[in-house]
């Protein structure tokens, strides 16, 4: 069941993302390579997700003395992270295979 998500996802991505073919990686087998290389590319469309979603919700908060204004950076925050992270192994991965 797991499995069969995760290959919708793949071809998702394959979709969505029409510039980025994972670099094939020696030794690794041609499927785990794909989810690997697809899945990084999913996190880092999740971090912009949650950047936009942080935007978004600075523009809509509550801006008085006691409205919750943090919740927005902390969506910015782990979006930004989870972008810096995929990028930097995308560009280790493709390092290491070419």
């Amino acid at each position: 069941m797991i499995m069969h998500t995760v290959t919708h996802l793949v071809v998702l991505a394959d979709g969505l993302i029409p510039g980025a073919k994972p670099t094939k990686i020696p030794g690794l087998s041609d499927p785990v390579a794909r989810l690997f290389g697809y899945g990084l590319w999913l996190i880092m469309l999740a971090g912009v997700g949650g950047v936009g979603f942080g935007l978004f919700k600075l523009a809509v908060s509550d801006k008085s003395r006691h409205g919750g204004g943090s919740e927005s950076f902390k969506w910015m925050g782990s979006g930004v992270v989870a972008i810096l992270l995929s990028s930097s192994l995308i560009s280790i991965l493709n390092g290491v295979a070419g």
